[in-house]
C-alpha cells in the first residue's frame, strides 16, 4: 500500500506533514511505524493489514470481541448498586424510577415509550427532588448500560464540583431505567430546572461500548424536540476524556443561562 506525503496545502490528507513525528513520513511506503503512529490516534481499523481477501485472525477475533461487547452493553441491565458500588448510590443519594418500557425488549422496539415517564415515575421523582433549581443531573442506561458504569463515577463528581464552583444550585441526581432523551421533557415538565443534563449510553460501536452523550437542554418542556438540545459526545477513556466534558458541559451549560435558550442558536466556541 502507497501513501501520498501530507503537505500544507492539502488539509483533506489523515495527517499534515508537520504533525508526522520526524522520520516517520519518509518516502512513498507507509512504514511499520508510521503505521504503529496512526493506529494509536484512532479506534478505526486501519492499516491492520490482510491474509488474502480477509482479515488476519487477530484482527478477525478483535471484531468478533468488540461485537459481543456491544451486544452485551445494549441488552444489560443497570444494577445501581452492583455497577456503580453503595458508597457512590449512599453520597449521591442516588434513586432510580424507570421510563414507560417495561423491558428492554420493548425498549428497543419501541422508542417511543422510553421517551417518556410513568405516573409512578412521576410522582416519585417530585417527592425526592427540589424543583426550581440551576441544574439538574440525570443518569439513564440509554443504548449503553457498560457507558453508565464505566463513565459516571468519575463524570458525576466533576460535573457537580464544576457547577458547585460557579455557586449554581444542583439538583439530587437520579437514574432513569430504560431511557432515551425526550425525557428531557417529562424532566424539565415535573422539576422546572433552569438547565437539565442527562448522562446517556451512546448506541456502542465495534471501536468502544463505553461511550457517554451530555443531552443538555434550557428549560425543557413538552413538545420539544432536538433542535432546543445541545450534546457533547464521545465521552470515554479514547475519546472525550471525563474532565474536558465536564467543563464543556459547564461552558455550554453558562452560554445557555446567559443567553436564556438552548438548541441550534447555542454553539460551542
Amino acid at each position: 500500500m502507497t501513501a501520498e506525503q501530507p503537505t500544507a496545502e492539502d488539509g483533506k490528507q489523515l495527517c499534515r506533514a508537520d504533525t508526522v513525528p520526524a522520520g516517520l513520513a519518509s518516502g512513498d511506503q507507509v512504514s511499520p511505524e508510521l503505521s504503529e503512529w496512526i493506529r494509536q490516534r484512532t479506534p478505526a481499523r486501519i492499516l491492520v493489514g490482510r491474509a488474502g481477501p480477509a482479515y488476519r485472525t487477530a484482527t478477525q477475533l478483535e471484531l468478533r470481541r468488540d461485537h459481543a461487547a456491544a451486544v452485551d452493553a445494549v441488552w444489560a441491565e443497570v444494577d445501581l448498586e452492583r455497577d456503580l458500588g453503595r458508597t457512590f448510590l449512599d453520597t449521591w443519594q442516588l434513586f432510580a424510577v424507570s421510563s414507560l418500557a417495561a423491558t428492554k425488549e420493548e425498549f428497543l422496539r419501541r422508542p417511543d415509550l422510553g421517551r417518556r415517564l410513568g405516573e409512578d415515575a412521576c410522582r416519585e421523582i417530585a417527592a425526592n427532588c427540589p424543583t426550581d433549581i440551576d441544574l439538574q443531573i440525570v443518569l439513564s442506561d440509554g443504548l449503553s448500560a457498560t457507558a453508565i458504569a464505566t463513565q459516571t463515577p468519575t463524570l458525576l463528581p466533576l460535573l457537580v464540583a464544576e457547577a458547585r464552583d460557579e455557586g449554581w444550585k444542583v439538583g439530587r441526581p437520579f437514574f432513569i431505567h430504560r431511557g432515551r432523551v425526550g425525557l428531557l421533557n417529562d424532566i424539565g415538565r415535573i422539576l422546572r430546572p433552569e438547565i437539565v443534563v442527562l448522562l446517556i449510553g451512546e448506541r456502542p460501536g465495534l471501536a468502544t461500548a463505553q461511550s457517554l452523550s451530555a443531552y443538555m437542554a434550557y428549560r425543557p418542556r413538552p413538545g420539544d424536540t432536538d433542535a432546543r438540545r445541545n450534546l457533547v459526545s464521545n465521552i470515554h477513556q479514547r475519546g472525550v476524556a471525563p474532565d474536558i466534558a465536564a467543563r464543556r458541559i459547564m461552558t455550554l451549560a453558562k452560554k445557555m443561562r446567559l443567553r436564556q435558550m438552548s438548541g441550534v442558536d447555542v454553539k460551542e466556541d
